[in-house]
């Protein structure tokens, strides 16, 4: 009698090398930034793929990021022109007062980065909603 018996968590890992080979044979895209700033902050988080890096008023930590996650990532930045995400416009102008975080998104792709308009930390242009959202699911908030 044969008994075949797999491990799921080996499985599961191979399949996540596999989903994250695939994005990064398929996708020039190297990393994606979120600038924040404000008077007495400054906060910039890194994604690339494996990990995520965030900076807050110097203060630096390095976390995992899965392959599942930055393919998820990666599809939502290949919907965005980069071409036009400098001229996008803010819906809100609460930065401008000091009521909101002054935020950017930089996308660098095949050694150019693409930086877009400010706007309000939390309140995106509408193209760039679905791609600031995946990122922020990635994000633990203190």
């Amino acid at each position: 009698m044969l008994c075949n018996v797999n491990c799921t968590s080996q499985q599961k890992g191979n399949s996540d090398a596999v989903a994250l080979n695939a994005v990064q044979k398929k996708s020039k895209i190297e990393k994606i930034e979120i600038k924040e700033q404000a008077r007495g902050t400054d906060r910039l988080i890194t994604f690339i793929p494996n990990s995520k890096t965030t900076s807050l008023n110097g203060n630096v930590s390095v976390s995992a990021l899965s392959p599942l996650d930055w393919a998820s990532i990666v599809k939502q930045t290949e919907l965005i022109d980069l071409d036009k995400i400098a001229s996008l416009k803010s819906p809100s102008e609460g930065r401008f007062t000091d009521r909101a975080l002054i935020s950017s998104v930089l996308i660098t792709v095949g050694g150019k980065t693409y930086e877009s308009s400010s706007f309000d930390a939390g309140i995106p242009p509408k193209e760039l909603e679905n791609l600031y959202k995946e990122l922020f699911k990635n994000i633990k908030t203190k």
